[in-house]
């Protein structure tokens, strides 16, 4: 590994990550970059036939992406190397009815999207994104990305004079201590959050033509920009690693990948929440797209049984402060190498030969890897590996880069473990 791609592949990282305050703006960032890179645009809605050999990505909700390439081979016979991620985020999300006056303050009424550490996000500089649907002229209702870009919000701490108690047992009221602040108003001030959205709209959109703002997905997020820290530049801090350092990472290596191997990267909203949705690993879009592109039932298995899925999600690194929080010989250290997930409970979809198909493509490219078990008296968190895993019937692994405050705000990460999961993913998609 040399410095120069290292640097260059964090710098594009970072990139990525301040650009996508939003799934929405995850996919439309991840979208730019496949056009760049020679992948044509499919619509669901379309008529797709017998696909020629190529580079395709479709979406699904703007919030959800399916990449894949496509080779001159029968995929019956060769099946389909997949890395899967998801572009959610714990957050906190704008209500339908939000709008709140007390004492000349104007707050908006939030919830809290999967998760979240919710300490964290009092005293941060915030502002929102998201989507808004809106109606035109004609009165066809159409969809626009927004990110109001500076810091708009706040939810400020209670002084600690007024709760002496703070630093020993302080909890957080979701619905109570969450709202943040945007402006200071009268009190018989009439604010619609929907005619502020609207006039960001046209601000950023000028050349729309759009009459009302009829609804919104809008999340707050942290201003500050996503950085390399440490006194020898270690580390990555940024909102939102869990999980765009792995779509980051998937993309890349799918881009880089050999055309002559059936390859393909979904990145699925609502992991965060369950995957229960239209767009999330537990809807139809992943198996929707797979039997498109092999419509005939016995190539379709043939197809699934040849393919492997390695599911790419943030692991828990050893915290020196809370070591005690790990089993002693299964703590990922920071910048040691890509992390297998495990759990004899299926929690995570790893068995013994995906990890040592992981493990051999660790070898072939000469990078460490690591082994993640949750202490057996603690709970298990889980990813889309086991949902992938038991709705097609694919073989399936977890895999993951060691990650410090995880659902925080701001998590971290080590600055040289992104770019060697970014090797082995390039290899499995350049594996026959």
């Amino acid at each position: 590994m040399t410095q120069t791609s290292l640097t260059d592949f964090n710098q594009g990282l970072l990139s990525f990550l301040d650009k996508s305050p939003t799934p929405f703006h995850a996919v439309a960032t991840m979208v730019e970059q496949l056009e760049l890179n020679n992948f044509k645009r499919l619509d669901e809605l379309d008529a797709w036939g017998k696909l020629s050999a190529g580079r395709y990505y479709v979406t699904r909700n703007d919030s959800s992406i399916i990449a894949f390439t496509l080779p001159k081979a029968n995929l019956a016979e060769t099946g389909f190397h997949m890395v899967g991620a998801h572009t959610d985020s714990p957050c906190l999300k704008v209500k339908p009815q939000p709008e709140t006056i007390k004492q000349s303050l104007l707050q908006l009424g939030v919830e809290v999207y999967g998760g979240a550490l919710l300490n964290p996000w009092f005293d941060r500089d915030l502002s929102m994104a998201g989507r808004v649907s809106y109606s035109d002229s004609e009165q066809n209702i159409k969809h626009v990305l927004i990110n109001f870009d500076k810091a708009i919000a706040i939810i400020p701490s209670l002084a600690i004079h007024l709760d002496r108690e703070a630093n020993k047992n302080r909890t957080v009221n979701a619905q109570k201590h969450l709202p943040p602040i945007i402006m200071q108003v009268d009190k018989d001030n009439k604010v619609d959050f929907r005619n502020l959205l609207l006039e960001q709209v046209k601000q950023q959109h000028p050349d729309l033509n759009i009459t009302n703002a009829l609804d919104y997905e809008i999340s707050l997020y942290d201003t500050q920009q996503a950085t390399v820290v440490g006194l020898n530049d270690d580390f990555i801090a940024s909102a939102r690693l869990d999980n765009l350092l792995s779509c980051y990472v998937g993309l890349t290596a799918l881009i880089k990948g050999d055309s002559s191997q059936a390859s393909l990267l979904v990145c699925s909203d609502h992991e965060e929440v369950g995957s229960v949705s239209t767009s999330g690993a537990q809807g139809s879009f992943l198996e929707s797209v797979l039997s498109r592109l092999s419509p005939e039932p016995e190539q379709f298995q043939r197809m699934i049984q040849r393919s492997m899925m390695i599911s790419a999600d943030n692991a828990h690194a050893v915290h020196p402060n809370y070591a005690d929080k790990h089993d002693a010989e299964h703590g990922p250290i920071l910048n040691k190498g890509p992390v297998i997930k495990a759990n004899a409970n299926q929690r995570y979809a790893t068995n013994s030969e995906t990890s040592a198909c992981f493990r051999q493509l660790c070898e072939q490219v000469g990078v460490p890897v690591q082994d993640f078990v949750v202490r057996t008296d603690m709970g298990c968190g889980s990813t889309i590996g086991p949902i992938t895993a038991s709705t097609l019937g694919v073989k399936t692994l977890d895999v993951g880069v060691p990650t410090f405050a995880m659902h925080s705000i701001r998590e971290l990460a080590g600055s040289r473990d992104a770019h060697m999961l970014n090797k082995v993913l390039t290899q499995f998609f350049k594996n026959k």
